[in-house]
């Protein structure tokens, strides 16, 4: 099996994975007080939350964790997938933290002592972005595959047209480079 992962995402993911799939843990071991606090901060912020029971939004937060968790763990899966679900996931929890009354200081984005837990989270989106600039950049540097054209030799000089046609029906013709 190919791993999927650059060495210099290693460090971040195994942080990230780490943390985020211990979070899921604990939360799955949560209890009902614990599932409707969750549930009515999450709801308060994204009503269509509320459609569920706090122990069916509990468990799917916590399935979300694990599987967000390992994705980033496990070196096979591509650091694009990872890095963006890990964007979507942050993305939502800072959602969370502009959104919720008394998280933030009046007037500023700074957060207040109860929005610390959830601010603090933006080093996830933080890495998520680094993940997917650094994967759509890293395409770029790609050398172009290059297509050599070998003829017989036969002639004195071959017809360029010749070459073409003989490209188009892959005789005599090696490919080179990322794509081959």
């Amino acid at each position: 099996m190919k791993l999927r992962t650059k060495g210099r995402h290693i460090p971040a993911r195994l942080a990230t994975g780490a943390f985020i799939l211990n979070s899921g843990i604990e939360k799955s071991r949560g209890d009902q007080q614990t599932a409707e606090a969750l549930h009515g901060m999450a709801s308060g912020t994204y009503p269509f939350l509320g459609k569920l029971q706090a122990t069916q939004f509990l468990k799917a937060l916590s399935t979300t964790e694990i599987v967000l968790g390992a994705a980033l763990l496990v070196p096979f899966v591509p650091t694009v997938v990872a890095g963006a679900g890990l964007a979507a996931f942050s993305g939502g929890l800072l959602g969370l933290y502009l959104r919720t009354p008394g998280l933030r200081q009046d007037g500023s984005l700074r957060p207040s002592p109860q929005g610390v837990p959830v601010a603090k989270d933006v080093w996830m989106l933080g890495i998520a972005a680094g993940f997917l600039v650094d994967e759509i950049v890293s395409g770029k540097d790609q050398p172009a595959t290059r297509t050599v054209v070998i003829y017989d030799g036969s002639e004195d000089e071959p017809d360029v047209a010749d070459l073409a046609d003989d490209a188009a029906r892959n005789r005599f013709v090696i490919v080179s480079g990322p794509e081959a």
